[in-house]
């Protein structure tokens, strides 16, 4: 790695900390290389550049994140370059911790939206790091809702003559974002119409990204997460209001993450949701956490991470126990099941899924279900069946299921009905139905094309790959074709 010029000054702070530490030099490089791994980075530093660092040179890119880290899982507390007499620059782990305090949670996951929201274009390429998933997973399942997460105006009293007075203190702004007379700045106290708002918000990023992929409006809701709900975050309220504001934190937050994940944005997404995660226990609200880690479960099934996906699914089933209404914990039962049949592992998946239907079937018209979790219906169950057999190449139980959820699905679940056409299209291959199979997957294939979603392209071309040992049959030239006419 190239370094910058050495300074004269020894790095007394580094020093100090690799003695705490009980580190080598040897020790400390080996420890930035593996981590350096985790996020896809080849390191190649060994007991030289320790020493180097040690004498006052800096180390360039994300480095001097990478050793804050280090010594931050090796002592137990939060470390900054700084701290460690580096420069700072942009860490490749920012975002993965699971913060101390709501203000903390506020403070990380408001510089994601800032920079995700502006021209860093390095935030949306990180790579996807399964063992981020352990320590936040961890921390939420041993955790407690915070016990305050009020804020109230601080009153100034005015001595002598004067009567007292409770003015706001300011908040000084960037003149770069000075804002509107009409628009909210930090302080401003949090109504019920804001809440209302977020929730109408979500609504209506969350129907944008069914019907059209991740890609069609996930910058609008990552700019109104800097500009309007940040300043909520950090304006004032009550006990009730901020366990509320911070439920639709948590919501919008992990809507941030799918989206990001719908484009590929993998390491991006993840932090999203890990902070999801902080922010649903500062809601108080454990059904949602685990429905947060779900998402981050079917994260890691995408991505081929198979036994983290199964750990990720029991530790949500484990934080909410019994408790949870009957639709969550078929829910939960079902992302085990995705990622058992990701494995292969056939006893497990079948045990998975007869819980997830057994819980289904308890649920009950009156029962309250939160509104995160009304998706999750028969024809989702139904998809459930039908992805996890396709993946234990059970193709005639997966064309079963995947026909039923088609039948029973909602056209506004447009994205999620082209994945089970794509999954009914790879159950026919599997039965040697080759007219049918290259039928659906056009139809798909087309749909895919009106959409900004990475996910529906990818469905399509594991589709195209499953086709190669039949390319010279005429169904299949007839499938390149109508693909082609796409575009």
């Amino acid at each position: 790695m190239t370094e910058r010029p050495a300074q004269r000054t020894p790095n007394r702070q580094l020093a100090a900390l690799i003695a705490e530490a009980g580190f080598s030099n040897a020790g400390l490089a080996r420890r930035v290389d593996q981590l350096g791994l985790e996020h896809g980075l080849d390191l190649r530093y060994d007991k030289t550049s320790v020493t180097r660092w040690l004498r006052g040179q800096q180390p360039r890119g994300t480095t001097p994140a990478l050793i804050a880290e280090v010594f931050t899982r090796r002592l137990g507390r939060r470390l900054t370059a700084q701290d460690l007499g580096l420069d700072a620059c942009a860490p490749v782990y920012a975002g993965l911790e699971f913060a101390a305090s709501p203000d903390e949670a506020v403070d990380i996951v408001g510089g994601l939206w800032r920079k995700d929201s502006g021209s860093h274009a390095e935030l949306r390429k990180i790579a996807f790091t399964p063992a981020g998933l352990v320590v936040p997973s961890r921390d939420w399942l041993i955790g407690r809702a915070d016990e305050k997460v009020a804020r109230v105006e601080v009153p100034v009293r005015i001595p002598a003559q004067g009567r007292p007075a409770t003015p706001r203190i300011p908040v000084p702004l960037d003149p770069a974002r000075r804002r509107a007379p009409a628009e909210r700045g930090p302080g401003q106290k949090v109504t019920g119409g804001d809440l209302a708002a977020l929730r109408s918000v979500g609504e209506l990023f969350r129907s944008l990204d069914d019907r059209y992929g991740g890609g069609h409006a996930r910058q609008a809701l990552v700019r109104y997460l800097e500009h309007e709900l940040e300043p909520m975050l950090r304006g004032t309220y009550g006990e009730q209001t901020g366990r509320r504001l911070f439920a639709a934190a948590a919501d919008l937050t992990r809507l941030a993450g799918w989206t990001s994940y719908d484009i590929a944005a993998h390491g991006l997404a993840q932090r999203y949701f890990v902070q999801a995660l902080r922010l649903s226990q500062a809601a108080g609200d454990r059904a949602y956490g685990s429905y947060v880690l779900v998402t981050m479960s079917r994260q890691a099934v995408y991505l081929g991470h198979g036994r983290e996906a199964v750990q990720l699914a029991r530790v949500a089933q484990q934080g909410v126990g019994t408790s949870a209404p009957p639709v969550v914990q078929t829910l939960l039962h079902a992302a085990e099941a995705r990622a058992h049949g990701l494995l292969g592992e056939v006893r497990a998946c079948t045990a998975s899924l007869v819980r997830a239907e057994r819980a289904l079937e308890t649920a009950r018209p009156g029962d309250e279900v939160p509104h995160w979790a009304r998706f999750f219906d028969e024809a989702q169950l139904a998809d459930e069946f039908g992805h996890c057999h396709r993946d234990l190449q059970q193709f005639r139980a997966a064309a079963q299921h995947a026909e039923r959820s088609l039948q029973l699905r909602a056209p506004v679940y447009a994205r999620s009905r082209l994945f089970c056409r794509i999954v009914l299209a790879t159950a026919r291959l599997g039965l040697g139905e080759l007219d049918q199979a290259c039928q659906l997957a056009a139809e798909a294939a087309g749909q895919a094309a009106e959409m900004r979603s990475v996910r529906a392209t990818e469905y399509v071309r594991d589709f195209e790959r499953r086709l190669e040992p039949y390319r010279d049959a005429a169904p299949v030239r007839g499938y390149r074709d109508k693909v082609a006419a796409l575009g």
